[in-house]
């Protein structure tokens, strides 16, 4: 561990990274990352490093977990062995637990889970690189995983701690903030200003507390508008591309024929009458290039006495069946 710095904020105001008391960290948010989830987010939040993985709803094996009004939301958080300076050991311990627990709980108000009876919402939140505030960063990704996913939701997630240095309170503690600090307080809230988790590690006053409570929603925001904006702009370039797709040029309407051929796999088939009114029939087996009707084809011709006595001959053969099936 890296010795304690001297002090944590300068005679200017700015923390240690450069950064206002409350002004967060630099986040950027990449979705869709994963080809084999159903929703995915990789995000990088100053230096942590997040990927998050949402599969389902699906069937719940063994069934007698089952529940059947609702589906269950499972939420893994896990560190890397990699993540942080000192190898970390791999497998789940009583923090990882801990943290799974209250961020699964986390979602409970806004995750629909209603309309997948007897199903199961798994999320996965990998820590990749840890550099403070690991748990708000996993929901973050984990929120905007669950809405790549497609799964109803009343809204999304946002999250964020607040800690106190150097007896003043700051907003989106980084590493050595943490580590040194007198006091951490991460909360997660809806987008309606709900909090749905909240925890706190050393003493606040209440005055304190009610400050911090406003810094975490402040913060809150503005998370919420950067997921907002990561999520509109791969949806929105999707909505483009269709677009794009259905733009008809009016000036090219006019070279388009009135009457447009179509050609279903192997076979082709016209309809038309001939100037003296007679039906006729062009069947044509290579419809590798569109067909043109001229002299040369070859084409079948069936006049009206002919199709009767086509379909007497069909009738008289259907009887001669029904006859000897009765016998």
């Amino acid at each position: 561990m890296a010795n304690k710095p001297e002090k944590f904020i300068d005679e200017n105001g700015l923390r240690l990274d450069g950064r206002a008391v409350d002004e967060i960290r630099p986040m950027t948010i990449e979705i869709g990352v994963l080809s084999r989830a159903d929703g995915s987010c990789y995000l990088e939040w100053g230096k942590n490093k997040i990927l998050a993985a949402v599969y389902g709803p699906r069937e719940l094996h063994p069934r007698r977990m089952q529940k059947p009004d609702e589906a269950i939301v499972r939420y893994r958080y896990n560190m890397a062995a990699f993540s942080v300076e000192d190898r970390a050991r791999p497998g789940p311990n009583r923090r990882s637990i801990e943290i799974s627990k209250v961020s699964r709980d986390a979602f409970a108000p806004i995750i629909m889970t209603k309309y997948y009876p007897s199903a199961v919402i798994d999320v996965f939140a990998e820590v990749l690189q840890a550099d403070a505030g690991t748990r708000t960063a996993a929901i973050n990704a984990a929120s905007i995983a669950l809405a790549d996913a497609g799964i109803p939701m009343k809204g999304l997630i946002s999250a964020c701690a607040v800690g106190k240095v150097n007896g003043q309170l700051v907003l989106d503690l980084n590493k050595d903030e943490d580590n040194f600090g007198d006091a951490d307080l991460p909360i997660a809230m809806t987008q309606d200003g709900e909090i749905s988790l909240l925890q706190m590690d050393g003493n606040l006053t209440k005055e304190e507390f009610k400050r911090a409570l406003e810094m975490a929603k402040e913060g809150c925001q503005q998370i919420l508008e950067i997921q907002k904006e990561a999520l509109k702009k791969k949806f929105a370039s999707r909505e483009e591309v269709v677009e794009s797709l259905v733009e008809v040029d009016e000036e090219k309407l006019d070279d388009i024929p009135d009457e447009i051929e179509i050609i279903e796999e192997d076979i082709e088939a016209c309809d038309f009458e001939d100037e003296e009114g007679i039906e006729v029939i062009v069947v044509k087996t290579d419809a590798s290039e569109p067909a043109e009707v001229t002299s040369d084809d070859e084409f079948t011709e069936f006049t009206d006495d002919e199709d009767s006595e086509k379909a007497d001959s069909e009738d008289s053969e259907a009887e001669k069946v029904g006859e000897k099936y009765e016998q």
